[in-house]
């Protein structure tokens, strides 16, 4: 049986009446699930893999390069208008340190031109990051790490998140709640101060999943069984998948011992050059909530900490008010 992307509509047992999936077992295509790399592109690689999966034999891999342009994701546009949910089976070959990754993007016109709605990972830990003010979910403060989870190395776990059409965001790891990833429908959250000041209600368009660093952080990712949904399907390996292969729900196979590697995409030399590595000084006015950054090469946004706090240097990528 050939399968691929798809979209399943009404009387199907268990499924949402619109959703998009895609297990990758007919191979990557790239003409329902593109490339995308917003602002530029250098270095980083998006391909099928035939030697890992979650499921069945394929995954999509993403290797990951440094620097302002290693831009590298594959994706969709078709996206529910409403609340969606987004299931991944995901596994990255290294930890995340303390450096600001995004490993899921998605383009938000809520917040104006070419801004981004990210999940990625900073400080060790999974978080959202709003690009038009660089607000993270959770704050960055201790008690906000710790609402927060670690992804493992070198194995599959199960990633899903909500975005609701009145601004609430729930997410969950291997089928549980993260306290930390979670704001608004009720939900009480306080390390989500800083997420909390802007009354933007996000409007995603798009789900691109893959790499962009900002620095010289490198990693490479694998995607597989991906679902958009309005409903959540949970981390059954079938859940909304076009097929599992024969496999027991939210059980991980291993793949046959190939190394076949098909679809590569080369990405091509920078279309735009990166801002200058400096850090823009903003007008007086403004000023940075406790943990939140406040400088670092490419930061943009206001470098003054609100009184009593000052602007920490971490390291050159990464200032913080503390």
């Amino acid at each position: 049986m050939v399968r691929k992307a798809t979209i399943l509509a009404l009387g199907l047992a268990g499924l949402s009446a619109a959703q998009v999936s895609n297990d990758f077992e007919s191979g990557w295509d790239e003409t329902e699930w593109p490339f995308y790399a917003p602002d530029c592109s250098q270095g980083g690689r998006v391909s099928l893999d035939s030697t890992t999966a979650h499921s069945g034999r394929n995954s999509i891999r993403v290797d990951g390069a440094g620097g302002y342009c290693g831009h590298a994701f594959f994706g969709t546009k078709k996206v529910p208008s409403g609340d969606f949910y987004v299931r991944v089976w995901l596994k990255a070959a290294r930890a995340l340190t303390a450096a600001h990754i995004t490993f899921i993007t998605m383009p938000d016109p809520a917040q104006g031109t070419n801004k981004h709605l990210r999940i990625g990972g900073q400080n060790e830990i999974l978080m959202f990051n709003r690009e038009v003010d660089d607000a993270t979910l959770p704050d960055l403060s201790p008690q906000g790490v710790a609402t927060s989870v670690k992804l493992a190395t070198n194995t599959w776990e199960c990633l899903e998140y909500k975005i609701g059409k009145d601004g609430s965001i729930e997410t969950w790891l291997n089928g549980n709640a993260v306290p930390g990833l979670t704001v608004g429908g009720g939900a009480s959250n306080p390390n989500a101060n800083g997420w909390s000041r802007s009354s933007i209600i996000p409007k995603p368009t798009g789900v691109y999943f893959g790499w962009e660093s900002y620095g010289g952080e490198t990693n490479t990712f694998w995607y597989d069984d991906v679902v958009i949904s309005e409903s959540r399907v949970g981390c059954s390996a079938d859940a909304g998948s076009p097929g599992n292969g024969g496999n027991q729900p939210g059980t991980p196979t291993s793949a046959a011992p190939t190394t076949l590697i098909t679809s590569t995409v080369q990405v091509p030399t920078t279309t735009a050059p990166p801002p200058p590595a400096t850090t823009t000084q903003s007008p007086p006015s403004c000023s940075v909530p406790q943990w939140q950054q406040c400088g670092g090469i490419n930061y943009t946004g206001c470098t003054t900490c609100a009184a009593p706090y000052t602007c920490k240097f971490l390291n050159d990528w990464y200032s913080q008010c503390v």
